[in-house]
């Protein structure tokens, strides 16, 4: 039974051994041949300000993108939950339609649409609100806004699921009452779920923050300027390993949860 149950995971562990498990121990390798001895890479890491700084703007960015995801992820799901037949395939398409693009495309589109003459400044200025363009781009808040829009599926299918396998028959009372104690406390491991993706993958954009964020620097730009200009791997692989740690972390915790 025991090596039936082995050969279940065979083919799992054939895929990651050469596409995930050697890369990575490539990366650990350098991460610890810098020229000022072991482990001096991740000291600089902890002891640099610069790197720190770094370090908090990736995770200030996830942790605003996940929540923003959440904010308007869940009452998409709640509605899609609620729709049957036609109108609940069209909404899923209607989730899925901007996958269609590529995330460089999406976020070129997004440096239009928030540019100081584009039309989200264009409508702010012509209705009154405002009566200077404001400077999305090159800032958080452009950044974020664009992350969210193309993370706000990943966290609305997890929740759907969720919704959609809460019994139907359970006791119903006030609307509000009831989304309150029984749908909220019943999808939050869904939410986690979602959340865990989109905040994992927040931490690793490239594209999006390289268009949109500026002087706002994330921990993947400084990897590739590591890596790529400045030539220092190991630096860079000790990022990627820090990164890549954390995001186990963060999976391990919502596992025990």
């Amino acid at each position: 039974m025991k090596h039936r149950s082995f050969l279940l995971y065979l083919p799992v562990a054939l895929l990651l051994t050469p596409f995930f498990l050697a890369p990575m121990a490539v990366i650990g390798t350098e991460s610890f041949s810098g020229q000022h001895g072991i482990g001096a890479e991740y000291m600089k890491v902890v002891t640099d300000q610069g790197i720190r700084t770094v370090l908090y703007n990736t995770f200030y960015v996830a942790a605003m993108v996940t929540i923003f995801s959440l904010l308007i992820g869940y009452p998409i799901a709640y509605v899609l939950a609620r729709l049957r037949g036609r109108w609940a395939t069209i909404g899923i398409f209607l989730i899925f339609l901007p996958f269609w693009a590529s995330t460089v495309i999406r976020s070129f589109a997004w440096m239009i649409l928030l540019g100081r003459k584009g039309p989200v400044n264009s409508v702010l200025v012509g209705i009154g609100l405002i009566e200077d363009p404001i400077r999305f781009i090159d800032n958080g808040l452009g950044l974020m806004v664009a992350m969210t829009y193309i993370m706000v599926p990943f966290i609305v299918v997890p929740i759907l699921n969720g919704l959609r396998a809460i019994d139907p028959n359970l006791p119903r009372a006030n609307p509000w009452r009831q989304f309150l104690a029984v749908t909220l406390p019943l999808s939050m491991p869904n939410v986690a779920v979602g959340c865990t993706i989109v905040f994992v993958t927040s931490l690793g954009f490239f594209v999006t923050p390289s268009l949109l964020g500026g002087d706002l620097t994330v921990v993947s730009m400084l990897i590739s300027e590591q890596a790529n200009r400045l030539l220092d791997w190991p630096l860079a692989s000790a990022l990627a390993i820090i990164v890549l740690f954390l995001t186990i972390i963060i999976f391990a915790l919502l596992r025990v949860s």
